[in-house]
């Protein structure tokens, strides 16, 4: 028997672009000031788990949410491009609003969750599913019995969620996505399970704030 494997995945701290609605896909877009704040509280919280390895996107925005974590533990932030947001291609760059006045057609297919479809240049969902869950279960199966961290973008926590819960990946989303909230699964050969989900309770507690904001990683990784 293989012993589960305990995964935090978090999603990154918040942007700018995420306060205006504009789609990031792979364009590196890094944290501002909130996200920041949302990373460190997010950190020193997760301060005393007994976390064996932090994996990230390596692009910026979760890259910045993951040296937090990193620093807080003493540990490497790992790169791992199977954690990269979906590719938006012609909608990266673009508000919601946007793309449903300059794309109507593809915006409906989007907002209907196609999984065939994929913006010109980008990726569908089918592609953005099996990409996730392969990376993630290869980094758990590398850790059996103990408890890693994943930290990526809401389409990954988007395709986890699903995959825990075993939600067809074009049903309606009724759960959150938030920035730097804390998401628990656990991971065996058979599958993820739901452990707790959108976790955000430290976000409000100033408390958290002292000791995490240095500037730069504490340790060698292989950010962008």
């Amino acid at each position: 028997m293989i012993e589960p494997t305990r995964i935090i995945a978090i999603r990154h701290g918040e942007t700018t672009w995420n306060v205006d609605t504009r789609i990031q896909g792979r364009l590196d877009i890094p944290l501002n000031a909130t996200g920041r704040v949302q990373a460190a509280r997010m950190a020193r919280a997760l301060r005393h788990e007994p976390i064996a390895a932090v994996y990230a996107s390596d692009l910026v925005r979760a890259w910045e949410t993951a040296e937090y974590l990193g620093r807080a533990h003493g540990l490497p932030v790992n790169a791992e491009t199977g954690l990269r947001e979906r590719g938006f291609g012609d909608f990266e760059g673009k508000t919601f609003a946007e793309i449903e006045a300059l794309l109507p057609d593809q915006s409906m297919r989007w907002r209907k969750r196609d999984p065939e479809f994929a913006p010109a240049g980008g990726e569908s969902l089918v592609d953005l599913n099996r990409r996730v869950v392969e990376a993630v279960e290869r980094l758990a199966a590398r850790h059996p019995g103990e408890l890693i961290a994943v930290v990526g973008h809401g389409g990954v926590m988007d395709v986890l969620y699903r995959a825990a819960t075993r939600l067809h990946i074009q049903a309606p989303r009724t759960w959150t996505l938030g920035n730097a909230a804390i998401n628990r699964l656990l991971w065996t050969p058979q599958g993820f399970s739901l452990v707790g989900w959108a976790d955000t309770q430290h976000l409000d507690d100033e408390s958290l704030d002292d000791g995490l904001f240095a500037a730069g990683p504490a340790v060698a990784g292989a950010g962008t």
